[in-house]
């Protein structure tokens, strides 16, 4: 077995290297629909939003200075400090439940992970404080709960778990799978827990954590859950196998192949009994990780689910994972620094992570060109859109064709966020989006807060090629004329890969008065 020493050595090596590429990433790309949408939250900071809790917004104001800096690597930088603090909890996690060999398996797998290096760890989304603080709370319950004598540190560290608990919840809803597992590992197998203060305190403290969000929810007639129910509620459409085979693949990528071949190997070989983990820190691990994934598993049979929705409960697996590699009767000569199944997954993460951001910036692979739909799109063209549009508006307003100052409308959150950051920002130009709640989302708060339209006001309407909505159908009955007024390129490298339209809607017909809360 290798020495601590060396063990240790590479754990900093990969922390080190690890952040200097997450960060790398962080300022190489344009933010995605979800970031900018996000940073709405922190540009307008409340209790809670119409979708998720407020922490995402939370860490983007604290690591900009309350948006000092601006660029997109300060934007992400909580992300990925966050992601570098995840990274030494599943180094010390994986100590504590086997040895400092079984924590560098742990560390390196969840760097293999797309879900835990990239999703949460890079890009500036509600699953990056999530992460960070699920494994700091799974960290202290794996120090107390176990423990038959409920000593006083033990105790201690229980409620360290809920503060952390708590902070995961308002960073996702769907965290409350940790008290639950908490609840369901005492009732099981350590009712002592039971008859102590401690005990009650966890779940005190995780709802007072909470009670911002409950409020904001009560303020506005639970929105926010009622929500996440549609997303999840069976419908009448019956069963849906294609959501569910959709939902397998991407939780068998977002996790990585290795990784997720390796949990299942473990998960079977300690089916069979063949034990190389104690058996208190397992079945905690377990349930706190496999109720959360066959759970959202079962809604995919009849609604459209997200495969990350799974991912905090992929890396109680990893450890199970890292814990079967670092068992010594599991080599036939010796445990190494580097398994070869280690080095595969982070081969497979690095060169799909090149090929992805070199397809972003560069469009290596022509798919437009094969008439197939290229994601990558998404993070491409948005500062370009803003840097030619800005000299356009410009124009227009002096020469009175359309009022001074006039505001950008669209239809629904994204594109209303992109125009918000890489567009309005730049200008001075606030962004309305102007449907129903469900396609504009924040954005229905946002209107209040910028204030009503006026009669007789103008606005610019930006439609791009591959998201076209028609002006006429949109707002034709709001404004008395809605002119074409250019035609903007977006380029990567030598082709151009969108076209936004842009529109003057001009002389609105009677002001436009925003309700505030959820009332329509």
């Amino acid at each position: 077995m290798p020495t601590n020493r060396r063990i240790y050595w590479a754990f900093f090596i990969l922390l080190a290297l690890s952040a200097l590429a997450r960060g790398f990433i962080a300022g190489f790309i344009e933010l995605g629909n979800d970031e900018v949408y996000y940073l709405t939250y922190a540009r307008f900071p409340a209790l809670s939003h119409f979708d998720h809790p407020p922490m995402v917004g939370l860490v983007i104001q604290l690591f900009t200075l309350n948006f000092t800096f601006e660029h997109e690597f300060f934007l992400r930088l909580g992300s990925v400090l966050l992601g570098t603090v995840s990274t030494i909890m599943m180094f010390l996690i994986g100590r504590e439940i086997k040895n400092p060999l079984t924590g560098l398996y742990a560390a390196l797998l969840y760097t293999a992970s797309f879900y835990g290096s990239i999703l949460s760890g890079t890009f500036i989304l509600p699953d990056a404080p999530q992460v960070c603080f699920w494994l700091a709370a799974l960290y202290f319950l794996l120090k107390s709960l176990p423990d038959r004598d409920l000593t006083s540190d033990n105790r201690i560290s229980l409620l360290l778990a809920a503060i952390f608990a708590g902070l995961a919840l308002i960073s996702k809803y769907h965290s409350v799978f940790l008290p639950a597992g908490v609840f369901v590992y005492c009732l099981l197998y350590n009712r002592r827990w039971f008859a102590t203060k401690e005990f009650y305190g966890f779940f005190l403290i995780v709802a007072l954590v909470a009670t911002p969000v409950l409020s904001w929810n009560i303020g506005n007639n639970f929105i926010s859950f009622t929500y996440h129910e549609n997303r999840v509620t069976i419908t009448q459409s019956g069963f849906k196998p294609q959501y569910f085979l959709t939902e397998m693949v991407g939780e068998f990528f977002y996790n990585n192949p290795v990784n997720v071949i390796l949990i299942i190997t473990a998960l079977f070989t300690l089916a069979f009994r063949k034990s190389f983990l104690s058996e208190s820190p397992r079945r905690l691990l377990l349930w706190t990780s496999i109720p959360l994934i066959v759970v959202f598993q079962s809604f995919s049979l009849f609604r459209s689910t997200l495969p990350h929705w799974t991912g905090p409960g992929y890396l109680g697996l990893i450890f199970i994972a890292s814990a079967f590699l670092s068992e010594p009767a599991h080599e036939t000569k010796r445990l190494r620094l580097m398994p070869w199944q280690l080095v595969l997954a982070l081969s497979l993460t690095i060169s799909v992570s090149v090929t992805v951001m070199g397809q972003i910036r560069y469009g290596w692979i022509h798919l437009q060109h094969m008439k197939v739909n290229d994601p990558s799109l998404d993070m491409v063209g948005w500062e370009q859109l803003g840097e030619k549009f800005a000299p356009l508006a410009k124009f227009d307003e002096e020469h009175g064709l359309i009022g001074r100052n006039s505001p950008i409308v669209t239809f629904r959150w994204f594109p209303a966020a992109n125009f918000d950051y890489y567009v309005g920002r730049k200008i001075h130009k606030p962004v309305y989006a102007i449907g129903n709640l469900e396609r504009i989302h924040k954005y229905h708060w946002i209107n209040r807060i910028r204030g009503n339209l006026k009669a007789g006001s103008d606005a610019w309407y930006i439609a791009l090629s591959d998201d076209y909505e028609d002006p006429a159908g949109l707002y034709g009955s709001l404004f008395s004329r809605i002119i074409p007024a250019d035609t903007i390129c977006i380029t990567r490298g030598r082709d151009t890969v969108r076209r936004a339209f842009i529109f003057r809607l001009t002389g609105l017909k009677k002001e436009m008065v925003f309700p505030s809360g959820a009332e329509e």
